[in-house]
């Protein structure tokens, strides 16, 4: 059985680490640099790195912080947001970053994964999803969760892990940033289809939410931002704790 993976997160705006509620009211939680640092030495498993308004706001990502962040680090480090070339992926890679997320240009050009991952691998290839129940039905949103697609959550992720994505990282909206734990339904749902690691993200406020992601599902790795952030739960004591829980961790 894979190890679970812990997993902090990076919302980056205008260089600054942010954080909000189901996508909105924006606060800001430090320098990525610093916060990087500290999540590489105190265990975290992985760092994801969101460039929250890139796609917003149609501009490229900011190489300059992800080669900052990948000197200070010794962990796998996945960047995604405004990518939407396989130019535009080799930059971040040629940055520093191990893999590459992509969220609002597959949805928009589904063709985008399959190129990725040709010229990159589909280990580099991270699918980020953001799901939302809208008229009682998991979908899938894009834009920072402004624009409600054509697709059912579940047939997305199957047609992105055929089209070469490696991993799925599973944010559900209505859950982040409320600390009412992960999205147990959903994140089941997809980890039982795809056939590829998947990351449960949103809604992580107690180290019991990790235990009840990684027992009720079979989700490889727990995403969490502002628990991490504020110092409300410490990587170390929370794996700690995880293996009280005889939650196989790193």
């Amino acid at each position: 059985m894979l190890k679970k993976r812990i997993i902090p997160c990076l919302d980056i705006k205008d260089g600054r680490t942010v954080k909000g509620v189901n996508f909105e009211g924006i606060r800001d939680a430090g320098d990525p640099v610093e916060l990087a640092r500290k999540y590489s030495d105190s265990g975290a498993d992985e760092l994801v790195f969101l460039d929250i308004t890139a796609t917003v706001e149609k501009r490229k990502t900011l190489i300059d912080l992800v080669a900052r962040i990948s000197e200070e680090i010794q962990i796998p480090f996945t960047v995604g947001g405004g990518i939407k070339t396989v130019e535009d992926a080799v930059a971040l890679i040629r940055a520093g970053a191990d893999k590459i997320s992509v969220n609002s240009s597959a949805v928009n050009k589904p063709q985008l994964i399959r190129d990725l991952a040709s010229e990159l691998g589909s280990q580099c290839v991270v699918l980020a999803i953001d799901t939302k129940v809208v008229k009682s039905e998991d979908r899938v949103v894009i834009r920072g969760g402004r624009n409600v697609t054509k697709w059912r959550t579940l047939d997305w992720a199957k047609e992105g892990v055929s089209l070469g994505a490696g991993e799925i990282l599973l944010t559900s909206m209505g859950r982040d940033g409320t600390k009412d734990g992960f999205d147990i339904g959903i994140t089941n749902k997809i980890a039982n289809e795809v056939g590829v690691p998947v990351i449960a993200s949103g809604g992580a406020g107690s180290m019991p939410h990790f235990t009840n992601v990684f027992s009720m599902t079979n989700a490889t790795g727990a995403l969490a931002a502002s628990v991490f952030h504020f110092g409300e739960i410490g990587i170390p004591q929370l794996k700690k704790y995880l293996k009280t829980q005889n939650i196989s961790v790193r």
